[in-house]
Formats: structure tokens, sequence, C-alpha cells
């Protein structure tokens, strides 16, 4: 009998498997736009090649009595056309699958990942590599050497993407936990360590309390005393199946970055600021819950050296009461950014980890079953929702290695959906957010959109089909 190699979930992957639910598949898609139509034999053979290279990719989900963990398996990937609705659920309780699929669309190669697995740096990595193994097949006269292990792709500490040496390669081992290996050591050592590296990346959803970042001690949270009783949370008409709504919009790069750097604020937060107008104007006034807040990814590897390809993030939180100051955009974004920075420093963050990790690590939860431990998370994740009005994730610039960088156009990012929430990246000249929403209702996007243009810039806009007389249109 064969012995597989396993390891248990991260911190984070925990809370994705508690916290999926039908409307919620905790999947999140990244695609690339090709300049022709994607030939799926060589996407194939693209596929093999790059599997072999990711370990971790290779892993299957299994529950055991105390924990979930990730078991290596024999499965190989297939290449399929994109025939489900984006991010339908990948992890199914009662089958060995594998937590990944490649498909594609005429000229978009789709990647969609199982969140427990890996992040968005990690899922950028492998597509990165997938890009450039088919485009060397596909244009086999690019100049580009056949390892693609030196023009792999990673995030800089500003969302940049850009090639990375073999020196700092990324491990896509089963065993990598850099939630282990830096929040349950001595803090000391963490800092020394974090001093050497800068990296970074950007998908939710881990949410982690936010007191920190002033100079107040820590506060112990009261159930009594919810911070949620006047966070605002929009509502809408549910899609008939629980699928995805996705709308994508593309601008110029330039001059959406152009438009942040005249506030002084990240681009992050000026989108978020927008974000938060477009939910106030779509929903005919706020009523008596006046506060809109939006839950940030900040990822780890900016400050805490790691090559993993598992999670490694968490998220703070930025909130903006209406009705009680400047309630205009420019006002908004400089106060979001006031909020985020001070939250989002090494320090800060490690704190943050270390009470998290400390709370999973206590007797009492170690003990106790999975399906009881399934349970405890589900209610913290539903708590911390409830303070959450909608969720932002910017991954940044992208930068392709060659051959895959000449012959990509656009690249697009999304997440499933429990609220309103989009997804930002840039890749070349143009800066897609993906928009999704478990609602039928896309008036939140029109104001975006409105907003934008008012600013006299070029705004594109495309909506998935969800609704039935939607569907019935696009099978005539």
């Amino acid at each position: 009998m064969t012995r597989r190699a396993w390891v248990r979930l991260d911190n984070a992957s925990n809370i994705f498997l508690a916290a999926r639910s039908d409307a919620d598949s905790k999947v999140f898609r990244m695609s690339a736009e090709l300049d022709h139509d994607v030939a799926a034999e060589l996407l194939q053979e693209a596929l093999d090649e790059v599997y072999d290279r990711y370990p971790l990719y290779h892993a299957v989900l299994r529950r055991g009595v105390f924990w979930h963990y990730l078991q290596d398996s024999d499965l190989r990937p297939t290449v399929t056309p994109d025939q489900q609705h984006t991010c339908a659920p990948i992890y199914l309780p009662d089958r060995r699958n594998l937590l990944f699929r490649v498909v594609y669309y005429r000229r978009r190669v789709v990647l969609e990942v199982f969140h427990a697995l890996s992040d968005g740096t990690g899922a950028l990595w492998f597509l990165s590599d997938l890009l450039n193994a088919y485009t060397r097949r596909s244009s086999p006269s690019a100049d580009a050497p056949a390892d693609t292990h030196n023009g792999r792709s990673t995030a800089r500490p500003h969302g940049t993407i850009e090639p990375r040496s073999d020196a700092a390669a990324p491990r896509h081992a089963l065993t990598a936990d850099s939630f282990a290996q830096y929040f349950r050591g001595k803090a000391e050592d963490v800092k020394s360590q974090a001093a050497k590296f800068s990296d970074a990346a950007a998908p939710p959803v881990l949410e982690v309390e936010d007191d920190i970042g002033t100079d107040r001690p820590l506060r112990r949270r009261s159930w009594l005393r919810p911070s949620f009783m006047n966070v605002f949370h929009p509502r809408g008409t549910r899609t008939s199946d629980n699928r995805t709504r996705a709308v994508e919009l593309t601008v110029p790069t330039k001059e959406l970055l152009g438009l942040a750097k005249a506030l002084e604020v990240s681009p992050t937060m000026y989108l978020t600021a927008l974000f938060f107008e477009s939910i106030r104007r779509s929903s005919g006034g706020l009523g008596k819950k006046r506060t809109l807040s939006a839950s940030i990814p900040v990822n780890l590897r900016q400050f805490f050296p790691s090559t993993s390809s598992r999670n490694f993030f968490a998220t703070v939180t930025v909130r903006h009461s209406y009705g009680e100051g400047r309630d205009d955009i420019d006002a908004v974004a400089k106060g979001l950014d006031e909020q985020f920075r001070p939250k989002a420093t090494p320090e800060a963050l490690e704190r943050k980890l270390r009470k998290l990790i400390r709370a999973e690590r206590t007797l009492v939860l170690r003990v106790l079953p999975r399906p009881v431990k399934d349970v405890l998370l589900r209610l913290i994740n539903w708590g911390n929702n409830r303070g959450i009005s909608v969720a932002v994730s910017n991954l940044g610039r992208v930068t392709l290695p060659e051959p895959a960088a000449s012959h990509v156009g656009r690249m697009l990012f999304h997440v499933a959906a429990v609220r309103p929430q989009f997804c930002a990246v840039s890749h070349g000249e143009n800066l897609t957010i993906s928009f999704t929403s478990p609602f039928i209702e896309i008036d939140h996007v029109k104001e975006f959109a409105r907003m934008l243009t008012q600013q006299n810039m070029h705004v594109t806009v495309a909506a998935a089909r969800v609704t039935e007389e939607e569907l019935a249109e696009q099978d005539l």
C-alpha cells in the first residue's frame, strides 16, 4: 500500500472549508485573453508540463477526525471548454477530485481554484507558467527558454508582477505553511527575517480583528457590543441557482492611476471610495445604517519572506460613516487610505495573526472533533460578515514573462461572491475591474461606470447572463 504525503490545512484554508455554501463556493477565477483562439490540444500539453512542477496542485482534500487535510494524489487534470457558470463549486465532500480546473473559451485561458488550496499568488505563478508553456507551443518561433522557471512571475509590494530569479523560485511542495512558520515562533526572529524580503499578492478572505495599527491597546471584542449595528448590507434578488453574477469593466490603467495619484491615495482606496458611492447611489440611500465597510486583502509575503504557493494573507477592514463629515469621493478616499496604512504594517499584521493562531492552538479547540470546529468557524465567519458591506481585492499590475507577454492582452480576476465585491488586475494598458455579486441587480456597477465616464475616462462593460430570460436569449 502506497503511503501518500499529507499536510493539515493552513490557518486561512480552515475558514474557507467552514464558510463555503451553495451561494459561496470559495472559488476564484483568473483569466488571460490571447491574441488567437485557444488550441485545446496545445493547452493540454502545456498543462501536463506545468502540472508536474506543482506537487501542491496534485492534492485532494480529505476529512479527518480533528481537521481537514490535503493529500497527494495520482489524478491528472484535463482541459475542458468553459461550459459551467463562473466559479462553479470545485470541492465536493463526497468526491476525490483535484481542487482546480483549467478551461478555455474562444481566446480565453481560465484557471479556477478552490481557495483552500492556494491563494492568488500561487495561482498566478501557475497561470503564468501555463501561459508560457502554451505560447511556446502555439508560437514556435518565440524566442524564449524551454524552462520557464527563470521567467516566473511574482508580486511586489505595490502589486507589480514581475519575473523572479531561480534563487527566489517558489516552493510548490505540499508541506510549506508560512502561517505556522512565522506566527508560532518568537516575534524577534520573525522581524529579523522579514527585513530581508519584499513580495506581495492580493486575494481575499481571512478576516482578522483590526483594532491594531493605532496607539491604543488591543481591545477584547464583546459579543454584547457588536461593531456591526450601523453597517449597511446591500440587498437584492438572488439568482435562482445561486450562480455568481459577474460584470467586467475595463479602463485605461494610466488614467485610473492618475486620478488616485492626484489625491495622493492608493488606487485600491480610490476604487473602494468609488465603490462605496456607487452602493450608496444605487441603494436609494442607506437609511439608518449609514456605515459602509470593506474587507481589503493584505498579502503577508511583502513583509514576511515566503515563496509558498499556499495561502498566506490576511484582510483588514476600512469603513466610512456617511452624514458625519465630508462624504464626497475625494474625502472618502483619503479617509480610507488613512485608515488602511497603519493597519497594513508588519507589526500590526503580526500581532493580529499571532492572536488568531494562539486561539486556534488552544487545547480546548484542538481536541474538539472536526464537525464541531466547523460549526464554530461558521459562527465566527457569520459574525465577521455582519461587519462587512462589500469586499475588494486588487491584484495589481501583472508583467508576464516572454513569450506569454507578447500574446496576452487583458487579464481578469474575480471571486465567488457572498456579497457585492470587485477584484482588479491590470496588464499592459488595461485595468479590468470585475464585479461579482450574489444578486441579479447591477445598478451599482452602472453607477460606478457612470462616475468614471464623468471623469472623461473610456469605459467598456461586459456582463455574464444569469437570469432565465438572459440565458434564453443566449440560446437563440
